[in-house]
């Protein structure tokens, strides 16, 4: 394990920006080596950051292009910079003697082809195409309008991205491009988290339960935690101030405010974890893109005319659905396009901890004590958890019901029919004065396959 002001840099990651960093900068007799090297994988593992370190370990100049660079309103502005940028790093070389990398952050986020709805510019056909030709001829990068017969210097290019199938495929192929998946083991994690927390004291056993009570959590969600740690204090310093003299209190101020060593224990940091993870739970339940986007792919479809939906649902997706209100709304098969998120994320009928699917339970009677929950209510709480699905609620007052605004309610964690009524009988006590709809959730999709509101306040 090496560590690098504090921050840990994993022993794979090193060995392979190393040697094909060295390697372009070596002449070797008939070999032919990759100018690019993709560094992908998924979002938030910390790609760019080890690169850095990298970097900084070796002393290599680093000469910067973000994705968001390579799109402009003007054709041909992008690869003009690309070419401009990679001469720009040949002369860093020249003139300072030390080795130096053109760095191409998110490349698949500028020139990548996510589906048909991505639309495909010139200037994304040109980025793609000068990236070619610099790695075919790596000494010989000309600018536009001008021509310069002395060779250059080769300088490596390392992209990063999440998706790199997304590029144009003669771009990556063998040859041209050298691809590098990263994915950080368990020891890397531990090693990189602890770098997060040294600065705060935490024990090898508490980074290691930390690491390992969220197994399917990005590296960046550790730096979240720790930022999240923050939050109390900052909000008592608002109080204290009052919220009308917060900006002179920490702008252009002589006196900054100052604050104490936050709870880093490790039962804090599991707490503030799971709160982290049901949030993003809630995103992946909602998945309201995948709705809108579904819209706009089926030409517009409208929503339902009664009053129980309303969002527009692609009736070939789902056509069970379409009309249908109590009971019958919960046997939609609701599949939508099937598309999963990158990065599972736990189900809510579990710990948050656990990667495992949820059970299927068939459905129990329902609860023998005295209950004022409908029966239809009852019957579609048994229907839903029947066929594997998650419950979710959400309520919204009487004024903000007219603008449909509904807010997230609880997650039913229960699987089991009698708990789940109990359950959503207590939320509709809780929110007696609101208006409450039932959700029925996929769990493999993420998708809603049932909305109907089974509750309406009282005038």
């Amino acid at each position: 394990m090496f560590n690098l002001m504090s921050y840990y840099l994993s022993p794979r990651f090193l060995e392979k920006l190393a040697v094909h960093i060295t390697k372009n900068y070596l002449k070797l007799p008939q070999v032919k080596i990759p100018l690019l090297l993709g560094v992908h994988g998924r979002k938030g593992e910390g790609k760019t950051f080890q690169c850095e370190l990298v970097y900084e370990r070796m002393g290599v100049e680093v000469v910067h292009i973000s994705g968001g660079e390579l799109e402009s309103p003007d054709a041909g502005d992008p690869a003009r910079l690309i070419r401009l940028r990679y001469r720009e790093a040949a002369e860093l070389v020249r003139v300072r003697g030390k080795m130096a990398v053109l760095m191409i952050n998110d490349i698949d986020a500028g020139a990548g082809r996510f589906d048909a709805l991505t639309q495909y510019t010139v200037n994304t056909q040109l980025v793609n195409n000068t990236l070619m030709n610099i790695a075919d001829n790596p000494t010989n990068v000309q600018l536009p309008g001008s021509y310069d017969e002395n060779e250059i210097q080769r300088v490596p290019i390392i992209m990063t991205g999440n998706d790199l199938s997304t590029l144009y495929a003669p771009l990556i192929r063998d040859g041209r491009m050298d691809k590098f998946y990263w994915q950080p083991d368990r020891d890397d994690r531990i090693g990189i988290v602890g770098g997060i927390f040294e600065p705060d004291g935490l024990s090898s056993q508490d980074i290691t339960l930390l690491v390992d009570t969220f197994p399917t959590q990005a590296i960046d969600f550790f730096g979240a935690v720790r930022a999240q740690i923050y939050n109390e204090q900052i909000r008592d310093f608002i109080y204290s101030v009052g919220l009308e003299n917060v900006s002179r209190s920490v702008v252009n101020t002589t006196t900054p405010p100052t604050f104490r060593r936050p709870d880093f224990s490790i039962s804090h940091l599991l707490e503030v974890g799971d709160r982290l993870v049901r949030e993003q739970r809630r995103v992946d339940d909602m998945r309201l893109a995948n709705e809108y986007n579904r819209v706009l792919q089926s030409g517009g479809a409208s929503s339902a005319p009664n009053g129980s939906f309303y969002r527009a649902y692609d009736p070939n997706d789902n056509p069970a659905a379409e009309g249908t209100t109590g009971g019958n709304a919960a046997k939609a098969s609701g599949n939508g396009n099937g598309d999963a998120p990158q990065c599972p994320m736990p189900d809510a009928s579990q710990s948050t901890h656990s990667s495992t699917p949820p059970p299927i339970h068939p459905p129990t009677h329902p609860p023998s004590h005295s209950s004022t929950l409908p029966p239809e209510v009852r019957d579609q709480v048994n229907n839903i958890l029947s066929q594997g699905y998650r419950l979710a609620l959400e309520h919204v007052d009487q004024r903000r019901f007219q603008t449909n605004a509904w807010q997230s309610g609880p997650t039913i964690s229960a699987q089991n029919a009698a708990t789940a009524s109990a359950e959503v009988e207590r939320c509709l006590g809780d929110y007696a004065q609101d208006y409450v709809r039932l959700i029925g959730i996929d769990p493999k999709t993420k998708q809603r396959v049932m909305e109907q509101i089974i509750q309406r306040p009282k005038r």
